[in-house]
């Protein structure tokens, strides 16, 4: 059974939840910074998309860098609604955690089991 990625499980996790957000956009850009409602749709459902499918291609490493791009058009956003320059940083914040935090992970765990195969040989 093959080991699952820590990173890729944070990450996934964190485009999933991002996804909700980005989602809710939609609405408050129709409403409250008077986005013509087509334009609305294509950002904020577009992102939403965007961030599950990226989390479902996170087996590649090209997933990733999608990942930053979505970071940044999250707070990119903000000058339609203010508030995502503060939760795109936030979400930012947490995708930069998850992806450093399980990169360590993996490689602390690789070490780890190469340690146990070195002494398990002798």
């Amino acid at each position: 059974m093959a080991e699952r990625s820590p990173k890729r499980g944070m990450c996934a996790a964190i485009l999933s939840l991002e996804a909700v957000v980005l989602g809710l956009t939609t609405p408050v850009m129709i409403n409250l910074a008077d986005v013509p409602w087509r334009t609305a749709l294509v950002v904020g459902l577009g992102l939403c998309v965007a961030c599950l499918l990226v989390a479902g291609m996170l087996r590649s490493e090209a997933a990733y860098v999608a990942g930053w791009v979505i970071q940044v058009a999250a707070i990119g956003l903000g000058f339609v609604v203010t508030m995502m320059f503060v939760l795109g940083s936030i979400f930012a914040l947490l995708w930069g955690t998850a992806y450093f935090l399980g990169r360590k992970i993996e490689r602390e765990r690789a070490e780890a089991y190469a340690a146990y195969d070195a002494e398990q040989a002798h």
